[in-house]
C-alpha cells in the first residue's frame, strides 16, 4: 500500500459526501472497513470494488494491503480521534496518507447537549485501562468526555465514581449517535443498561475537597495507633525530595496506612503508584483510606516485599521505604535490581542505627546519599530524611 486515503462516515445509513470524498469513493477500487461500515457504505461502492474486512489480528489486513497500491479505508467519525488513522500510521510508515473526517462521537454528544467542549478532557477507556480518567477526576477536570467499551460501561464509571467519593458530577451518555432510528442522549440512569456504541460526557457540579497535607488523624489507622503513621510534615517534605512531577512510577515500600501513596496520588494523579506491605491489615487500610479520600487507581502489593515477583509492576523511577522488617541492605539491593538508572530512594530514620544501616545499604549497592535532613515534629523524637541516587 503506497496511498491511502482513510474517510470519517457516520452511523447514518443515508450518507453525505462532499465532491472531494464522492471522487474518491467513485474512483477507489479496494475498499476496507469494519462490517458495520460495510453494512452502511454498500449502495456507495462502485461496482466490481474489492471489500477487505478489518478483523483481528490486524497483521493479517495489513498482508492483505500489501497487494495494492490504493486503498480508500472507511472508518467512524474522526480518523485521528483515537480511530484507524494512527494505526495505519504505525503499521505502514511510508504510506501517503490522507484523511477525511466527520465528528466524533464526543462532539456529536456535545453538539446534542448543546455545549461548549473547547476546555474538554477527553479520555478514552475503549480497550485502555483506568489511569487516565482516574487522573481527570483527581484534577478535578470541569468538563470531561469518555469513550467507553463493552466492559468499561457508563456503569462502571458511574460505579467507580461513587466508590471513591466523586459524586460531584452529572453525567450524559449518548448511545449509537448518528444513526437516525438508535440515537438516544439523556442524563445517566443507573437502573439501564446502554446499548453499543455509547460516549458520556461529565460535567462537574461542584469542587470536591483536595487537600494538599492530610493530617495523620485523618486517616483510618493501624490499631488505632497515631504513632505508625508518617507525620504530615514529613510526608510531604519525603515527596518533594522525590521530585515526582517529573516521574512515572512511584514504589512505596511498607505503606502501612497508605499516608505516602495516597498524598502522592492526590498531588501527582498521573504517578502510577505501587505500593507494598507485608502484614494483611494494610490492605483493608488501603481500601478504607484510598476512597475516603479520592485515590483510585493505586496498586496494592500484600505479602513480603523480597519474595515479590517484581518484574510485575512498572520499573520505579521513585521509591519511598516506610518499613523494612529489619531487612533493609537486602531491600536496597532488590530494589536496585529493578529501579531505573535515574531512580531516587527516600527514607524516613526514627534512630541513628536505622540511619547508617541505610547509609551502608546505599554505599554497597553503588549508589550515594544526596541529602540528609533532620526533623523533629511536636515532642517526637527527631527523624533523618534521607535522599539516595
Amino acid at each position: 500500500m503506497k496511498r491511502c486515503a482513510i474517510v470519517g462516515i457516520s452511523d447514518q445509513r443515508t450518507q453525505w459526501f462532499n465532491p472531494e470524498v464522492s471522487s474518491v469513493i467513485s474512483k477507489g477500487k479496494v475498499f476496507s472497513g469494519g462490517k458495520r461500515h460495510h453494512e452502511i457504505m454498500a449502495n456507495y461502492l462502485p461496482a466490481n470494488s474489492l471489500w477487505i474486512d478489518i478483523t483481528v489480528p490486524l497483521s493479517g489486513v495489513f498482508e492483505q494491503y500489501k497487494q495494492f497500491d490504493d486503498i480508500v479505508i472507511i472508518a467512524s467519525g474522526d480518523p485521528l480521534f483515537y480511530g484507524f488513522a494512527a494505526t495505519v500510521q504505525r503499521e505502514c510508515p511510508e504510506c501517503e496518507i490522507t484523511v477525511y473526517p466527520w465528528f466524533n462521537s464526543l462532539q456529536m454528544l456535545a453538539h446534542r447537549m448543546c455545549l461548549p467542549y473547547q476546555d474538554m478532557r477527553v479520555v478514552s477507556l475503549t480497550g485502555r485501562p483506568w489511569d487516565k480518567f482516574d487522573e481527570a477526576i483527581i484534577n478535578g477536570e470541569s468538563l470531561i468526555g469518555c469513550l467507553t467499551d463493552r466492559n468499561k460501561t457508563p456503569n462502571a464509571i458511574w460505579k467507580r465514581m461513587q466508590e471513591y467519593g466523586y459524586d460531584n458530577y452529572k453525567m450524559t451518555v449518548g448511545e449509537n449517535l448518528g444513526n437516525e432510528n438508535e440515537e438516544h442522549v439523556g442524563e445517566f440512569c443507573m437502573d439501564r443498561e446502554y446499548s453499543l456504541p455509547n460516549c458520556v460526557i461529565l460535567q462537574k457540579t461542584a469542587d470536591r475537597n483536595r487537600p494538599f497535607g492530610i493530617p495523620e488523624q485523618d486517616f483510618h489507622l493501624l490499631n488505632g495507633r497515631v504513632n505508625m503513621i508518617t507525620k504530615m510534615p514529613i510526608r510531604l517534605l519525603s515527596l518533594s525530595m522525590l521530585d515526582l512531577r517529573y516521574k512515572h512510577s512511584f514504589w512505596d515500600v511498607g505503606f502501612c496506612t497508605g499516608s505516602v501513596s495516597i498524598e502522592a496520588k492526590l498531588q501527582f494523579p498521573y504517578l502510577n503508584v505501587t505500593a507494598f506491605e507485608i502484614r494483611e491489615e494494610g490492605r483493608e487500610l488501603m481500601q478504607q483510606n484510598s476512597r475516603k479520600f479520592g485515590t483510585p487507581g493505586i496498586t496494592t502489593v500484600i505479602g513480603d516485599f523480597l519474595e515479590q515477583d517484581l518484574s510485575l509492576y512498572p520499573a520505579p523511577d521513585a521509591i519511598f521505604i516506610g518499613g523494612h522488617g529489619g531487612r533493609l541492605k537486602e531491600m536496597i539491593m532488590r530494589l536496585k535490581s529493578v529501579m531505573s538508572p535515574t531512580c531516587d530512594i527516600v527514607f524516613n530514620s526514627v534512630s541513628e542505627d536505622s540511619k547508617l544501616l541505610f547509609e551502608e545499604g546505599i554505599s554497597e549497592a553503588g549508589m550515594r546519599i544526596t541529602s540528609c535532613t533532620r526533623m523533629t515534629i511536636d515532642d517526637h523524637n527527631p527523624i533523618y530524611i534521607l535522599k539516595a541516587q
